[in-house]
Order: structure tokens, then C-alpha cells, then sequence
């Protein structure tokens, strides 16, 4: 399958890329640890369908040593006893932002406070910033169906 479009050699999401990187880098080096980072963008891109996104994501996990247990189970994280509270509040806080659509109101309040008892505001801001990238960077990949499969981890460090 080839991609619809090329966001790497497009002038309009070249620039525009170049700006989401660096705000993404700005997450990406923030008090929300790493292995948070990654359980949520998985499972962010397991809603919503994103193939490249999975596939990133769980090759960056493993690399940086996340066991093929707790990557398997992201998916069914609530049912699975392998993550922390507060992953556990990270992966709700997730689900609720991605699917705002499903649910009148939108994320609840017991969602937010769940997640702001587990991580500093720091952390919740980064938080909250990586589910607005991973639902952007999903919608943008599913659009124009970027293929998967052969992401290299560290690609874009």
C-alpha cells in the first residue's frame, strides 16, 4: 500500500511537521515518564485505527526495554494487573480524551481528578499535550494511509 501523501516532501506539511516535531520533542522531554509516554501513545493509536502509530510506538516501547507482557496488554489494560496506578490513570485519562465524540460532556471529571491525584500538573500538562499530538498524528496517518510495518526504532530521534 503507498500513502496517499508524503508529509516529509510536501511543502505545506513539511513546514508544518517541522513545528509538530518540536512540540512533540517538548513532551518527549518532560516529568512524564517514558514508558507512560509510549503505553499512552499506543493505545491512543489502538482506538483510533493507526497502524504506523502502532507500529512505532510498540518498537520505541520495546527498545527502551518494555516487556511483550505489558505491550500486549495495553489494549485491555483494565482487566490486566501489570500496570502501575498511575499508568492506569494515564491509559483512562487516554481513552476519554480520544473518544470525546462517544460520550456527551466529554472527559469526566473523575477521569481528570484520577489522573491529577497520579501526576503533577507538569505531568498532566504533558500528558494532555500527547494525547492532543497522538489523536492529531493518528488522524493525519489513517487520512492517508501510511503503511506499516517496517518502522525502525530510534528513526526519529
Amino acid at each position: 500500500m503507498d500513502a496517499r501523501l508524503d508529509f516529509f516532501t510536501n511543502p505545506i506539511t513539511g513546514k508544518a511537521l517541522k513545528h509538530v516535531m518540536s512540540a512533540g520533542r517538548v513532551v518527549k522531554d518532560s516529568a512524564l515518564p517514558a514508558a507512560t509516554q509510549e503505553l499512552v501513545s499506543l493505545r491512543v493509536s489502538q482506538i483510533n485505527g493507526c497502524a504506523v502509530c502502532i507500529d512505532m510506538h510498540t518498537k520505541e516501547a520495546a527498545a527502551a526495554g518494555e516487556s511483550p507482557v505489558r505491550l500486549h496488554l495495553v489494549a485491555a489494560w483494565r482487566e490486566a494487573g501489570v500496570f502501575s496506578e498511575a499508568e492506569r490513570a494515564a491509559l483512562e485519562l487516554a481513552e476519554a480524551g480520544t473518544r470525546v465524540a462517544d460520550g456527551a460532556g466529554g472527559v469526566p471529571d473523575e477521569v481528570w481528578e484520577n489522573a491529577a491525584r497520579h501526576h503533577d500538573e507538569e505531568q498532566l500538562a504533558a500528558l494532555l499535550m500527547l494525547i492532543a499530538f497522538m489523536n492529531m498524528a493518528n488522524r493525519l496517518n489513517v487520512i492517508t494511509r501510511q503503511p506499516a510495518g517496517d518502522y525502525e526504532a530510534g528513526r526519529f530521534h
